[in-house]
């Protein structure tokens, strides 16, 4: 190995070496770690205990809320749904026979249209006939 690679790491091992052994002295805890301990792990167990208490109240709300909107959702399905039989069933009770498709419709309707303008070109012309040249 080169020389430089290996002094970086003995530098780096050694401050970790110190950091390692260097005390922590809190002076101001007068109990013994293990009761302090018990003593957090019996709250966080009292809060766990409160906390799956919550979820299930919640999840219960949830799947109520979930059931009262799918009661509301289903109703109103059932109401456009018999509107549509409804609809339904005056459409078969009044067969009108469609005389011409939509494409036939917009045909008739420009050809109607092509008809109008020619007219009003013949009434605005006067309806006489005169030779025009173009002037140069």
């Amino acid at each position: 190995m080169r020389q430089g690679p290996l002094c970086l790491l003995l530098v780096t091992l050694s401050i970790g070496a110190f950091a390692h052994a260097e005390e922590h002295s809190d002076s101001g805890y007068s109990t013994p770690l293990s009761l302090s301990a018990g003593s957090q792990i019996t709250e966080l167990q009292q809060r766990l205990k409160e906390s799956e208490r919550q979820r299930e109240e919640l999840n219960k709300q949830l799947q109520n809320a979930d059931s009262e909107r799918e009661s509301a959702l289903l109703g109103r399905l059932r109401q456009e749904n018999q509107r549509l039989k409804l609809q339904l069933k005056e459409a078969q009770a009044n067969p009108l026979p469609r005389l011409l498709t939509d494409q036939q419709q917009w045909f008739v309707t420009g050809a109607g249209v092509a008809l109008l303008a020619l007219l009003c070109g013949i009434f605005a012309s006067g309806g006489r006939r005169k030779r025009r040249q173009w002037l140069n």
